[in-house]
């Protein structure tokens, strides 16, 4: 084999190594940390300051800001956070993700087998301990794929072409930004990119001023993933991934001017090219943090102003973010935000109810029926959106929950039913009739009328804080509302025998609805139910 032959099965090999390592060790530490990070990420990140370090630990932890903006583009997606929010977070995370090319710089490459050996052992375990042996296998890789990639240039380093190629190569930034930028985005990995360019520097094939342009690019690149995570969201979604590129561009723009300066600074850190390049990347994105995390608040309200919100009223569901089925706990997080909605318009449609029949508002009345459509459409999203989380990747909390959503949403569209094909149906037919409830009969309407939505109103709030204590309460207000049900039709049966206009006229529409206010307040308890595990 000749040289050539053998530098290019070198470096395709040792790339392919590289970049299947990185990937190994971004999924052992999400599947050993993932859940708690994305719980951090919601609840932490909140002022600036605080999701800056958030977003440098959880990225640190991750081994990739592409994991970590990923995330924030979800989390916006699903109106978990806001663009000032996730701003602290993005610069964060691009401190965060300069770990693995530190950690990959350390001369600890003849000992990358025994790091292989490390993590094959701990992967011979389950549960956590497994994910993190998958973690330290993957590191192994990176140290392996790191010294292949170094042997492999070795041929060719004193070679004259090739340096005056790399030369060559060294006086066009631009050219190696925007190669080292399409490279990463394709990839999806800077680390990767950042890690091949110290390859080449170790065996001093590629100096630091043609390095630092690699670097830049590196930057611009992973800012992509980004991109195409919010393609298809909502606005807030596309708003961060325009917050990273902003950054990623501009701040390239701004060291471009002082790169000789750049250079030196970086040089004076270490004799080591490795260890120069990993702190060019180290440097440059505490300085973007430096430089704009105290106007980040600015720069939001200029996004905001740029990409404004043109997007009209969605009939279906807004938050189910399908990039997030893969971790069940987000996903069921967002399916519970959604039911949380599809429960507001129930709850509404309930309230608006009485008006219907009170003020015989025809308007009201197709408004209401109308909703349905969209709570039977809600239903169905939430629905076939549980359906495409993997059973066997959920552990038993996450399937009890997932069953808890499935039965909720069909008692909520089961009172949707209710109040579109038999109360406004009733109230049509009241409408049409010119017809008046007796006094007496529409106080005992409106008493009931109002115990109901008070008790599907604890029944929501109890789902949406797992609060069995409300659930509880929700339970014997049904025996209750059932006693006042039936007293109810009693008194009005009474006024019949009265013989009471206004009650014969109504009789079989005040019957029906007491008898569907009743219906709702059971499905209501069922929600209760659920709450209580006992459904």
């Amino acid at each position: 084999m000749d040289a050539g032959t053998f530098v290019l099965i070198s470096l395709a090999g040792g790339a392919s190594l590289l970049l299947y390592g990185i990937r190994l060790v971004g999924e052992g530490l999400q599947r050993a940390a993932g859940a708690r990070l994305r719980h951090l990420l919601t609840t932490l990140a909140g002022g600036r300051l605080r999701g800056l370090v958030v977003g440098a630990g959880v990225t640190a932890l991750l081994q990739s800001s592409s994991a970590t903006t990923v995330m924030l583009v979800g989390f916006a997606s699903a109106g978990l956070m806001s663009l000032r929010e996730a701003m602290g977070v993005v610069l964060g995370a691009d401190i965060g993700t300069t770990v693995t090319v530190q950690l990959i710089a350390f001369n600890i490459l003849n000992y990358s087998l025994l790091v292989v050996f490390l993590g094959s052992l701990l992967m011979a375990f389950r549960g956590t301990t497994r994910a993190l042996g998958q973690a330290v296998f993957g590191f192994g890789l990176l140290f392996l794929a790191m010294k292949l990639l170094q042997d492999g240039m070795a041929p060719v380093r004193d070679n004259q072409l090739v340096q005056e190629v790399m030369v060559a190569l060294g006086s066009q930034p631009i050219v190696l930004i925007a190669f080292a930028a399409l490279f990463t985005a394709m990839v999806r990995s800077s680390a990767a990119t950042i890690g091949l360019a110290m390859a080449f520097a170790s065996q001093g094939l590629l100096r630091l001023d043609g390095a630092i342009p690699i670097i830049f690019g590196a930057n611009i690149g992973t800012a992509g993933t980004a991109v195409l995570a919010s393609l298809g969201a909502n606005v807030e979604a596309r708003r961060v991934a325009a917050a990273h590129v902003l950054f990623k561009v501009v701040g390239v723009l701004l060291f471009l001017l002082f790169i000789q300066p750049f250079a030196q600074l970086v040089a004076s850190t270490s004799p080591d090219p490795a260890r120069q390049i990993a702190n060019a990347h180290t440097i440059f994105n505490v300085a973007l943090a430096l430089l704009f995390l105290p106007v980040s608040n600015l720069v939001a309200d200029w996004i905001t102003r740029t990409i404004p919100d043109t997007s009209t009223p969605q009939l279906g569901a807004i938050y189910l973010d399908n990039r997030v089925l893969d971790t069940p706990a987000l996903a069921l997080g967002q399916a519970t935000r959604e039911v949380l909605r599809m429960a507001d318009l129930v709850l509404t449609s309930v309230r608006q109810t009485i008006d219907v029949f009170r003020t015989d508002d025809e308007d009201l009345l197709r408004q209401i029926v109308r909703r349905d459509d969209q709570i039977d459409r809600l239903e169905e999203d939430i629905k076939q959106y549980l359906t495409k989380l993997r059973i066997q990747s959920l552990d038993e909390d996450q399937a009890k929950r997932e069953r808890a959503i499935l039965f909720v949403i069909t008692d909520l569209e089961a009172i949707g039913d209710v109040i579109d094909k038999n109360l406004m149906e009733l109230a049509e037919k009241k409408r049409r009739g010119g017809h008046r409830f007796s006094e007496r009969g529409w106080e005992e309407i409106v008493a009931l009328h109002t115990k109901v939505v008070e008790n599907l109103e604890l029944a929501i709030t109890a789902f949406a804080a797992q609060d069995r204590s409300l659930a509880e309460k929700v339970v014997r207000h049904k025996a209750n509302i059932n006693v006042i049900e039936r007293e109810y039709r009693q008194t009005h049966i009474g006024r019949l025998h009265e013989g009471l206009r206004e009650s014969i006229d109504t009789s079989s529409i005040h019957l029906d609805v007491l008898a569907n206010l009743k219906r709702i307040n059971s499905l209501t308890t069922n929600i209760a139910y659920v709450v209580l595990g006992q459904s």
